[in-house]
């Protein structure tokens, strides 16, 4: 090997040292990936420099990202490519000749044993990691967020909620570990959007729909498109639930239908408003709850079953308590610290509405 060509050697392994580097911080987007797979098939050294950074790393994968050019594929494209159409490609490196010297080309079994390399590493440490980095995303007490995700979903959260994001090959993976959360899905023919809350899964397509987990139970809302729903508790068994339709997961029991709602109504935490249609009081003021500083604490049993209706701010707890004070026999109390709702005498059979 003469001077020059220790040179272009030299030149080369630091090119695979950068590519490296770019493929281990996350910044190769699609322009630079395929200036990536250019430079690997312009030469079976650019192979053989790369392999030596990344199997010495052990982070081989980190080039194999791409289920469209998976790093087993270029390398065997590179078997056939002649030496003498060698390039120095990257933005950082040039080299004003080619290789003088014509080198062999890799025999068939070398790129073998590269690929069955980066194939083994590969799929070894691809089992033990995420396909990128979980993202968690959280709101504290009435506060309300939204995020546009890396696949191009828009990810709503509503007060105290928390929720991981996981990309991976064949799906993107929402885990609710607590609240609600609302999704805009971008479609993906190769990936699934699948979301987890706790025994129950949902998995959607290009579609709108609304998740609320609480202690107990999950309830799915779909606004736009189709989902399916599914417990682990029965595994052989989902429910395909179309726009309009609502299902709620009691303790991981999956009912036999969905229950059809207005979803513009059960999704008016999207709007910052509480909506509610003949709830019972005590559902009323637990969602109240959820936004308010002051808990409402209904102290007469028989208050919790009184049916109401009506839409009011999210922010707005006065406007609510202005409402019940207006009820026969119903006296409302606040405090700095609590809210007491109670009456004296207890009605049967009341239904109260407000529009």
């Amino acid at each position: 090997m003469t001077v020059r060509d220790e040179e272009v050697r030299t030149l080369i392994a630091r090119q695979a040292a950068d590519w490296f580097v770019a493929h281990r911080d996350g910044s190769v987007g699609a322009s630079e990936r395929q200036a990536f797979d250019e430079w690997l098939l312009a030469s079976p050294v650019h192979v053989e420099e790369y392999l030596g950074v990344a199997l010495i790393a052990q982070a081989l994968p980190t080039a194999a990202d791409d289920p469209e050019n998976p790093l087993e594929a270029i390398l065997e494209r590179a078997g056939t490519v002649d030496e003498a159409d060698v390039r120095l490609l990257g933005a950082h490196i040039s080299a004003p000749h080619a290789i003088p010297e014509r080198r062999p080309v890799w025999d068939r079994w070398q790129f073998t044993v590269a690929a069955v390399l980066a194939v083994v590493i590969g799929g070894f440490l691809w089992w033990n990691a995420d396909y990128t980095a979980p993202q968690r995303y959280a709101t504290d007490h009435g506060e309300q967020k939204t995020w546009r995700l890396a696949d191009n979903s828009v990810l709503r959260l509503n007060t105290d909620t928390a929720v991981i994001v996981r990309y991976r090959p064949a799906e993107r993976l929402i885990e609710i570990d607590r609240g609600q959360a609302f999704f805009e899905v971008a479609h993906e023919p190769t990936r699934r959007f699948r979301v987890v809350a706790g025994v129950t899964n949902i998995v959607a397509v290009g579609t709108q729909f609304d998740v609320y987990r609480d202690r107990v139970s999950t309830v799915v809302t779909v606004v736009e498109g189709q989902v399916t729903v599914a417990s682990d508790s029965t595994p052989r068994r989902e429910l395909h639930v179309n726009a309009g339709g609502q299902v709620r997961v009691i303790a991981g029991t999956l009912p036999d239908h969905a229950t059809p709602v207005d979803a513009q109504l059960s999704t008016a935490w999207l709007r910052r408003q509480i909506a509610f249609d003949q709830e019972p009081l005590a559902a009323v003021a637990a969602e109240f709850n959820r936004y308010g500083a002051v808990p409402i604490e209904i102290e007469t049993p028989s208050l919790n079953t009184l049916v109401i209706s009506g839409v009011f701010a999210a922010d707005d707890t006065e406007t609510f308590l202005a409402f019940l004070r207006t009820l026969d026999d119903v006296t409302v109390e606040s405090t700095s610290t609590r809210i007491r709702v109670f009456r004296h005498s207890m009605v049967p059979g009341e239904r109260v509405e407000t529009r």
